[in-house]
C-alpha cells in the first residue's frame, strides 16, 4: 500500500511510542510504502530511499490511485526555508499550510504577467498560492556534468549553514549529519544513503582522500560531512550543536582534531 506525506514535516519512530528514537522525517508531499498498518494510530512505513520505520497515520494520505496521480504531478519542490501555502494570491489572505525546503508541491499555474505567485494543489486537493520564488523545478535525475552537480550539492549544504542540529532531522527547523548530506544530495536529483555510511545499492561510491574533490563525502565513526574544498567541510555536529564549516587543516583555526584523527572513508558518485 502507497501513501503520501499530507503534513509539514512526518516524524519516523524507532517505535510506536512518541517517546522512542526520531530515526527520521518525511517532508511534505513525499512518498512511503505502507508496509503494515498496526492500529489505527500506527503504521510501519519505508521511505523511497529504503528508510524504515513507524508513523502516525494521520501525517498520511493513504492509496495507491493518490500516489501514483500525486507523483505524476508534483515535479516542484520548496526551496525556501519555509514556505506559507495561502488561500489566495496576496500575503493577507489565511495560511493552507506550511511547507519547509525539500517538499514535494504539484504546480498548476503562475499567475499574473509578472507571477509573483504561483498556484499550486495540496496533496488533500486544496488549492492554494505560494510565492513564485520560492519554487522550482524538482530534479529527479542528477546532472551528467559533474563540476555543475558538485556545485549545486554544496551551495544546496550551504542553505543550512546555522540550522540546529537535531537528531533525525533534515530541515531548517533541525538537521543532523546525514539529514543535511542528503538532503542537498535529494535536491540535486541523487537519492544517498540517510545514514553515515556508504551503503550497496546507494550510487556513493568508497574513494581514497586523493580523489576526494568538492561536494564528496567524508566518513567518521557516527558522522558524515561535506568536502568543500581548500581542506574545509561542512556538515551538522551534535558538538557543534548546529550546520557549521570545519577544517581538517590543523594550523587552520576551525580545525576539529576529534574529527581530522578518526576519517574511517571518502565517498562520491564519481569514484
Amino acid at each position: 500500500m502507497n501513501a503520501i506525506v499530507k503534513v509539514m514535516i512526518a516524524n519516523l519512530y524507532e517505535t510506536t511510542d512518541l517517546k522512542s528514537e526520531l530515526v527520521d522525517e518525511a517532508l511534505y508531499g513525499m512518498p512511503v510504502e505502507v508496509l503494515e498498518e498496526l492500529d489505527e494510530t500506527w503504521v510501519k512505513i519505508r521511505t523511497f530511499y529504503r528508510y524504515e520505520g513507524y508513523m502516525l497515520k494521520a501525517d498520511l494520505e493513504i492509496g495507491s490511485d493518490i500516489l501514483a496521480l500525486w507523483m505524476n504531478n508534483a515535479n516542484h519542490v520548496i526551496r525556501q526555508s519555509f514556505a506559507d501555502v495561502l488561500t489566495c494570491p496576496k500575503i493577507q489572505s489565511d495560511k493552507l499550510i506550511t511547507l519547509t525546503r525539500g517538499a514535494f508541491i504539484h504546480v498548476v499555474e503562475e499567475v499574473g504577467l509578472e507571477p509573483t505567485w504561483t498556484k499550486v494543489q495540496l496533496v488533500t486537493g486544496q488549492l492554494g498560492y505560494v510565492r513564485t520564488d520560492w519554487v522550482q523545478q524538482r530534479i529527479k535525475v542528477y546532472t551528467a556534468n559533474e563540476e555543475l552537480f558538485r556545485e549545486q550539492v554544496v551551495q544546496s549544504a550551504f542553505h543550512y549553514l546555522g540550522t540546529p542540529y537535531r537528531w533525525g532531522g533534515k530541515t531548517p527547523a533541525g538537521i543532523d549529519c546525514s539529514g543535511l548530506c542528503s538532503m542537498a544530495y535529494m535536491l540535486n536529483g541523487s537519492y544517498i544513503y540517510r545514514d553515515a555510511k556508504i551503503l550497496e545499492g546507494f550510487p556513493l561510491k568508497e574513494i581514497t582522500r586523493e580523489k576526494l574533490k568538492r561536494g564528496d563525502l567524508i566518513f567518521f565513526p557516527g558522522h558524515v560531512a561535506m568536502y568543500i574544498g581548500d581542506e574545509q567541510y561542512i556538515h551538522s555536529s551534535l558538538g557543534g550543536n548546529e550546520v557549521t564549516i570545519n577544517s581538517l587543516n590543523p594550523l587552520d583555526d576551525h580545525y576539529r582534531e576529534d574529527l581530522a584523527t578518526t576519517i574511517t572513508g571518502y565517498g562520491s558518485l564519481f569514484g
